[in-house]
């Protein structure tokens, strides 16, 4: 069990962690045809926007209530119910998301209150689901504010029945981690339906942020996503899969709300994890295991004998989320690898179970400090730690939210036996490529000697 060591300063000297409203954001962006609108200024909202362009390279549709100085002080109620107004009327969404800010939480907004006094004041828009979620970007992080938000669309679309459980015998429900990119869960739907079964994904980042063309020049709601009226059903599933440590209390709230009996998984990185997985895919639907998952299966076993030297007690450093601290951490003690260092931006019960002597709270200043007296030999973290990773003169292995210098990481596939094995390939590349964990040549005393004695012959000089 990791020891947890809190937070020794007022600040983050080099930030790690990415707010909850980008995270609740981003949750919301995985709804089709929806819409999230920050209650905040516009900085708060264009900042996120900011990071969601560079690291998808899509439009993102992102609205705000554009909090100033005046509603600031004054109350700013009157323009979260002029923004759900004219979003409606304009965009006609599926789904409204409703982040609050730092800013909107410490003026006290009610924004549970205002979803309800919109819903009264314009009952033409009924229709449209409006999400309110308290995210505070002064606690938490994109991880927290992701779940936040899967918790608040299961309370307000998935209705209270249990009564129907099972109805749709192959329908499978999966929350999805915000530590999952739009590859994973692509790939997370494939294995499903090798099984026969029809997973329902929510949010499905796979249909809207994978970077697909489409007719339209721009949309002003999220293109792609999970269906509201596949929401609504997820009451009748057979089964629900829970991908993450971070959605356990959405996924309270949905086995209460519907009965429905769920598997929880906190990561599926590294051989004994998919295993698990894969053996709960079996058991739901009664069917034996794909001769092609088999082989991928094999072939993994294969890449962790391929890469065993190189990867073996080698140093890493790893910062990110709790989920994603854990899923890396995980995946590299599983072939010998020492986590040095280990910092997390927020508390959560998953960094207990991380592999690792300490793990930190705090940011990459701490990071690198853990580093420097631990040894490092290559560092796992967002594009924020490339100049981290120069510092300490070894390879920085971009994983998690943003990476805006590397084009196509949130597509990369990381999970799975074939996520597993090309993760390991590209790992034991980088300690090849820079040489931070090669053995120094042996070369004998006697070989030094014998070219010295070779050296004075050629001069003349025979001793």
């Amino acid at each position: 069990m990791a020891e947890i060591i809190k937070r020794s300063k007022a600040l983050s000297v080099n930030p790690l962690k990415v707010s909850q409203p980008v995270g609740a954001s981003l949750a919301f962006l995985g709804i089709n045809r929806a819409i999230p609108m920050m209650h905040g200024s516009q900085g708060c909202t264009a900042f996120g926007k900011v990071f969601f362009v560079r690291h998808f390279r899509e439009p993102i549709p992102l609205q705000t209530t554009a909090m100033d100085q005046s509603s600031t002080v004054m109350g700013a109620d009157d323009s979260v119910i002029e923004g759900l107004k004219t979003i409606s009327e304009k965009s006609k969404p599926a789904l409204i998301g409703l982040p609050t800010t730092g800013l909107s939480e410490t003026q006290g907004a009610d924004i549970k209150r205002l979803a309800r006094r919109f819903k009264e004041e314009f009952p033409e828009f009924a229709d449209i689901p409006v999400v309110p979620v308290i995210t505070p970007d002064y606690v938490g992080c994109l991880e927290s504010g992701f779940a936040l938000a899967v918790k608040g669309i299961i309370d307000v679309l998935v209705p209270e029945d249990t009564s129907r459980v099972g109805r749709r015998k192959k329908q499978v429900n999966v929350l999805a981690g915000a530590h999952l990119t739009p590859g994973d869960l692509e790939h997370l739907k494939d294995l499903i339906e090798m099984f026969g079964l029809r997973p329902v994904v929510m949010p499905d980042l796979a249909d809207s942020l994978d970077g697909h063309l489409t007719d339209q020049e721009s949309s002003p709601v999220s293109v792609g996503g999970t269906p509201v009226a596949e929401i609504l059903t997820m009451n009748e599933s057979v089964a629900t899969l829970v991908v993450g440590r971070a959605l356990h209390d959405a996924a309270d709230l949905l086995k209460e709300r519907s009965g429905v009996p769920d598997r929880r998984f906190d990561s599926l990185m590294g051989l004994e994890a998919v295993d698990e997985f894969i053996a709960a895919l079996a058991e739901i639907s009664g069917q034996a295991v794909p001769e092609k998952i088999e082989r991928q299966r094999a072939q993994l076993q294969d890449a962790m004998v391929d890469t065993h030297f190189m990867l073996g007690f080698a140093r890493i450093a790893i910062a990110g989320d709790p989920d994603l601290l854990y899923g890396m951490a995980s995946l590299v003690h599983g072939v010998g690898c020492r986590v040095t260092a280990a910092v997390a931006p927020s508390k959560s019960p998953i960094l207990e179970k991380v592999p690792a002597a300490q793990v930190k709270l705090g940011d990459l200043e701490d990071m690198e400090k853990a580093a420097i007296e631990n040894g490092v030999d290559l560092v796992i973290c967002n594009s924020h730690a490339a100049e981290t990773a120069r510092r300490l003169g070894v390879p920085l292995f971009r994983a998690g939210f943003p990476q805006y210098d590397l084009i196509g990481g949130y597509q990369r596939l990381w999970i799975g036996y074939r996520g597993t094995r090309q993760a390991l390939f590209d790992l034991a590349n980088l300690m090849v490529d820079n040489a931070h964990h090669e053995a120094e040549p042996y070369v004998s005393v006697y070989a030094v000697r014998g070219e010295a004695v070779h050296a004075s012959s050629a001069s003349g000089h025979v001793h």
